[in-house]
């Protein structure tokens, strides 16, 4: 038999499923970080919802109740703003996950391409040792034919 002859990208194939597969972990880990970003923006704005202004309180207190209300809803803006980043950010992730991914497979498609040719080979090797084997068995059966036909015609002498 002859000897197989290996897919020369190969450790391009390795190289390129190793990326797929960090991009994958970065993309989850992004989606992770942009719920939890989402959870503590609705947390914090559940929390401000609670709040209620002091009715019957000296100005002071209900001015600085008003200061931590304002700064509070400012706490919620920017946690929505951070979670809106995370969730693009995750986005941004998982569209390089998935290109990482369309390679490799473009990749996986050639070496299933290549490994079906060298079977093709193979088989093509194979039927035409056969038809060989074949050929040179009725050469041979021929040629003893031939032998035979031509003792027959000798005349017999003495």
């Amino acid at each position: 038999m002859t000897k197989r002859a290996g897919f020369r990208l190969e450790p391009v194939l390795r190289v390129r499923r190793a990326a797929e597969q960090a991009a994958e972990r970065a993309a989850a880990d992004a989606a992770a970080a942009a719920r939890e970003a989402e959870r503590r923006a609705e947390e914090q704005a559940a929390a401000l919802a609670t709040r209620v202004p002091p009715h019957s309180a000296p100005a002071h207190v209900f001015l600085a109740a008003m200061v931590a209300s304002a700064a509070a809803a400012a706490d919620v803006t920017a946690a929505r703003a951070t979670a809106q980043a995370s969730a693009e950010q995750a986005g941004l992730l998982r569209a390089r996950w998935t290109a990482a991914a369309q390679q490799t497979k473009a990749l996986e498609k050639l070496r299933e391409r290549h490994l079906l040719a060298q079977h093709h080979a193979e088989l093509s090797a194979e039927e035409r040792a056969v038809d060989d084997l074949v050929t040179a068995r009725h050469a041979g059966a021929d040629h003893a034919d031939r032998e035979h036909e031509e003792r027959e015609e000798e005349p017999w002498r003495d």
